[in-house]
């Protein structure tokens, strides 16, 4: 496709940016369009995914049917199969009445199976037979039905990982990968941040009638060699929160810096996080975070226990600094020598395990919202299903939270 078709898609949706990768990209998607191939659109979380299904059926001879975009993470377990095929009534409790499934409504069109990667393998089997024969039953039923439907999905998770480990099945991922798409990371579009920025900040201005603020030429400097983590969606983040906080509207870089967290610029742990494999990163940080929490909390108690025992009422205690980020070494060591001058010198301790790890940072994502899974598990950068499947293998119960 030519620049301008290119140039007009980008207007169309919205799409910021200009660099090769995200072009190729979209012409890839644009290529596909007309034909009736799978795709699997791949990519880090909150690097926009969802934008290209949207493109693939608006440019293909099914625009004019229904898409339906499915978040395959979001339902539980015992339902996906009725949601996504539909059930007859009284297949199971609750089933009033016959229901169509996502695919039979989208008959004709186009379904997007977003976090295709948290289906159960029960559900992966249906899935198969309807990309390779366009047949379905709904739960309940022995009655086999037909279905013309264009399947696009999504997936934040390293699938062959998941082919190793059993979670998801190898028939499956050739017939989705047909055609992949892989969505760039923020930080390999480096020239396209500034812009993205001065639009999120222009959106701003717009909706709450304040200027837009700007980059001085170091902040712009820092915004391009910073990680991004969390890609599109952290950028929009910070963009919103300096826009509404900062009185000045010139950012600087000193400015800049408070609103960034500090993380390597260089570090594939990090870059394969949020693909299931590669962890240390995170469990290394989350160990960190929690050795500092529980200094913070056992200092308090220890002061509160002192007052007692001298008999006055104890006196309010600032509330634990938030720590952001790695400390400065990696070294577990030196975290040792930092807390060996604190007043916690002498409690004893026991080593903390992966899985002590993960059980607390679940506890306290789950604790700041109040029990709300859905925004814990975006805390967590991990999808509401792991976080179900996590909190069960973990045995945290609300007597916990």
């Amino acid at each position: 496709m030519s620049e301008v078709d290119l140039q007009s898609v980008k207007q169309r949706f919205g799409i910021i940016g200009n660099s090769d990768a995200i072009d190729h990209a979209l012409s890839v998607a644009l290529r596909v369009a007309p034909t009736n191939l799978s795709v699997l659109v791949t990519g880090e979380s909150g690097v926009g995914k969802e934008f290209f299904p949207q493109i693939i059926h608006a440019y293909s001879p099914r625009k004019h049917k229904k898409y339906i975009a499915v978040n395959c993470g979001a339902i539980p377990e015992g339902t996906i199969d009725s949601e996504l095929f539909g059930h007859e009534k009284g297949s199971f409790t609750g089933a009033l009445e016959s229901r169509k499934g996502f695919f039979e409504e989208a008959d004709g069109g186009t379904i997007f199976l977003d976090e295709v990667g948290e289906l159960p393998l029960a559900t992966q089997v249906r899935l198969l037979r309807v990309l390779q024969t366009g047949e379905y039953m709904r739960v309940g039923s022995a009655q086999v039905r037909k279905v013309d439907v264009r399947v696009v999905a999504a997936t934040n998770n390293d699938l062959l990982k998941s082919i190793e480990d059993g979670r998801f099945r190898e028939d499956l991922y050739y017939r989705l990968n047909t055609v992949p798409i892989s969505v760039p990371a923020l930080r390999e579009r480096k020239e396209d941040i500034p812009l993205l920025f001065r639009k999120f900040a222009a959106d701003v201005s717009v909706q709450y009638g304040m200027p837009a603020v700007r980059l001085m030429p170091d902040a712009r400097e820092m915004l391009m060699n910073y990680y991004w983590r969390g890609n599109i969606r952290q950028l929009k983040n910070i963009t919103e929160r300096i826009s509404a906080l900062e009185q000045v509207r010139e950012i600087t870089a000193e400015t800049l810096s408070c609103y960034l967290t500090p993380v390597p610029t260089s570090a594939p742990a990090m870059h394969q996080q949020s693909h299931m494999g590669g962890e240390d990163y995170s469990e290394r940080e989350l160990l960190y975070k929690i050795l500092f929490d529980m200094r913070s909390d056992i200092n308090d108690l220890k002061r509160m226990l002192s007052d007692l025992m001298r008999g006055h009422a104890p006196q309010p205690q600032p509330a634990p600094r938030e720590v952001y980020g790695l400390l400065p070494s990696s070294s577990v060591s030196e975290v040792a020598d930092y807390t060996e001058s604190e007043v916690v010198e002498d409690v004893p301790h026991r080593e903390l395990t992966k899985a002590d790890v993960q059980r607390e940072q679940i506890i306290r994502a789950l604790r700041n919202h109040n029990g709300r899974r859905r925004d814990a598990a975006r805390e967590l950068f991990m999808s509401e299903r792991t976080l179900y499947r996590r909190i069960k293998d973990l045995g945290i119960n609300e007597k916990d939270i």
